[in-house]
C-alpha cells in the first residue's frame, strides 16, 4: 500500500480551514479522530493497515496539524460539530468513527447525537475523567510544558520522545514529533472543565460501541465494566502493556482488536 495515492483536502467551515486526508475508494468510512497534540498523520502506520478494506479518513482538529487555530471554539461540542460537517460535506454514508483520548472524547458526543448516521464507534481510551482530575490536569503544568516544547527545535523534541518512548517506533516518533510542533496553545482550552458527562453520553448511544484501553491510561477497567452495566452495547478490551498511547505502544494488538470490531459492524 502507498499512502502517496491518499487525497487531502481543506473545506472551511464558519472561517475555520479544516484539513482531512482519505485514502479513498469505494469501501466503508471510517473516521479517525485524533488526541490534543497529535493530528491526523499519526493514524498513518495504523490507517495503511486498513486501507484495503475501508475508506478511511484523518481529520486535523482545529488548532492542530494544518487546521486553522481560531482565537475560541475548542470546547468538546465544537470538535464534535467540526467532525459531523467534515462527514456532511464529504457525504459519508453510516461511517464508523475511531477517536483517540480528546478524539474519543469527541467521538462519544457525535454517537450520542447521531446514533442513526453511524455504524459504531470505537472509543480508544478517551478523557472520561472526574470532575475533580480534569481540575487537576487543568491546574497543572501540561499547558506549560507544551510552551517550552514549543520553543525547542525538532531535532530537541525527537530527542525527547525517543527518551521517553524507547519501544515506540521511529516512525510514530517522528510524526508525534511534527504533530506537537504543530499544536497551538489555544487547543489546550480543550482541557477547561467541565468534561462533558461521559457516563450519560454513554448511556445514550444507540450503537456498537468498543472501548479500548490499556493497563496504564486513563480508563480504568472497573471505570469500563461500570461503562458496559450503564450500556450492554459496549464491548471492552483491554491492551497488556499500554498506556494512554495505546496504539502507539501496542500497535498490533490494538490493530487486532480493531479490525475484530470492525468486521463486527460491517
Amino acid at each position: 500500500m502507498n499512502d502517496t495515492n491518499w487525497v487531502s483536502g481543506i473545506w472551511e467551515r464558519e472561517g475555520v480551514n479544516l484539513r482531512y486526508v482519505r485514502t479513498g475508494g469505494s469501501k466503508a468510512p471510517l473516521v479517525l479522530l485524533h488526541g490534543l497534540t497529535a493530528n491526523g498523520a499519526c493514524w498513518t502506520p495504523f490507517a495503511r493497515t486498513l486501507e484495503d478494506q475501508f475508506d478511511v479518513v484523518m481529520f486535523d482538529a482545529r488548532g492542530h496539524g494544518n487546521s486553522s487555530a481560531p482565537l475560541y471554539g475548542y470546547r468538546y461540542e465544537d470538535h464534535a460539530a467540526d467532525v459531523v460537517a467534515l462527514i456532511q460535506q464529504l457525504g459519508l454514508i453510516s461511517p464508523i468513527l475511531l477517536g483517540h483520548s480528546m478524539g474519543g472524547m469527541t467521538a462519544a458526543l457525535i454517537a450520542r447525537q447521531y446514533s442513526e448516521t453511524l455504524s459504531g464507534v470505537i472509543l480508544a481510551d478517551p478523557t472520561f475523567i472526574s470532575p475533580e482530575w480534569q481540575r487537576e490536569v487543568r491546574d497543572s503544568d501540561v499547558a506549560d510544558q507544551h510552551r517550552r516544547i514549543l520553543n525547542l527545535d525538532k531535532s530537541s523534541v525527537l530527542t525527547e520522545l525517543r527518551a521517553r518512548y524507547p519501544h515506540r517506533s521511529a516512525e510514530i516518533i517522528e510524526l508525534l514529533s511534527e504533530a506537537r510542533l504543530q499544536t497551538r496553545m489555544s487547543a489546550f482550552d480543550v482541557l477547561t472543565p467541565p468534561n462533558p458527562d461521559y457516563q450519560q453520553i454513554v448511556r445514550e448511544i444507540h450503537v456498537p460501541i468498543m472501548l479500548v484501553i490499556g493497563d496504564a491510561g486513563v480508563v480504568s477497567l472497573d471505570t469500563a465494566r461500570q461503562l458496559q452495566s450503564i450500556n450492554p452495547r459496549v464491548r471492552v478490551e483491554q491492551i497488556r502493556g499500554a498506556g494512554h498511547g495505546i496504539q502507539y505502544d501496542q500497535p498490533e494488538r490494538f490493530e487486532a482488536v480493531v479490525k475484530s470490531f470492525l468486521n463486527s459492524v460491517k
